[in-house]
């Protein structure tokens, strides 16, 4: 019988005002389900650990524990759906050698050895690698829920430090609003990112993608 237990665990990011205001840095984060049997680990032992979770669900690594994630809602499963469909089609349609993936593995510059975090979706154009870890992605999605506010908050600082990722999204579930953070030219994070809702379009630089943000919520049927 697995021993969970709540915890609570509080990440300190950098000092980007939008990180402040927006909850990233020192965020409670909630996590409701952690395996107290092996608490702390490293990436490589993450990668070859048997939780002996036979629900199929994954497990991130933070901070050197693993943690379980809750199952996706309706809604936020039908916006990623929807998400995925826009982007593929987009990038088989443009010739460009990328691919969207559902879930990738990520593992951040900051504590590498002890963080292995997974978004809702990502983009990478690098070609396969065959290993869990997706290679040099170029944009990386959350959707945010109601019940993952914290713990997609907490991601997104260690998702700036990734080299390749040149945009982070995250999509609202609640209504028709998407936050966007896009790398400078000069290698630095804004210090607010970019409010986009509907009626107005979407514009994604790192694949050359544009898309009116209602159609994201297509099948979602979430409010304006």
């Amino acid at each position: 019988m697995l021993d969970l237990a709540a915890s609570v665990v509080c990440l300190t990011a950098a000092t980007k005002p939008w990180r402040r205001a927006a909850g990233y840095d020192s965020v409670p984060v909630m996590v409701a389900f952690r395996k107290r049997q092996r608490s702390q680990m490293t990436v490589d032992e993450f990668l070859v650990w048997d939780s002996d979770d036979l629900t199929g669900r994954r497990w991130q690594l933070i901070d050197g524990e693993p943690v379980l994630m809750a199952p996706a809602a309706d809604v936020h499963s039908r916006i990623q759906a929807e998400l995925v469909r826009l982007l593929g089609n987009h990038l088989l349609a443009s010739g460009r050698p990328c691919t969207v993936v559902a879930a990738p593995g990520i593992v951040p510059k900051v504590r590498a050895n002890e963080n292995f975090r997974i978004p809702d979706l990502g983009v990478t154009c690098a070609p396969p690698s065959g290993k869990v870890m997706v290679p040099d992605p170029v944009l990386l999605i959350e959707i945010l829920s109601p019940g993952n506010v914290a713990k997609t908050r907490s991601n997104i600082w260690t998702y700036t430090t990734i080299p390749s990722v040149q945009e982070i999204l995250v999509v609202r579930s609640t209504r028709m609003e998407i936050e966007l953070l896009r790398r400078g030219p000069d290698g630095n994070w804004p210090d607010s990112p970019l409010i986009v809702k509907a009626p107005d379009h979407l514009e994604l630089a790192s694949i050359g993608f544009t898309v009116p943000v209602a159609d994201i919520y297509r099948t979602a049927g979430v409010p304006r």
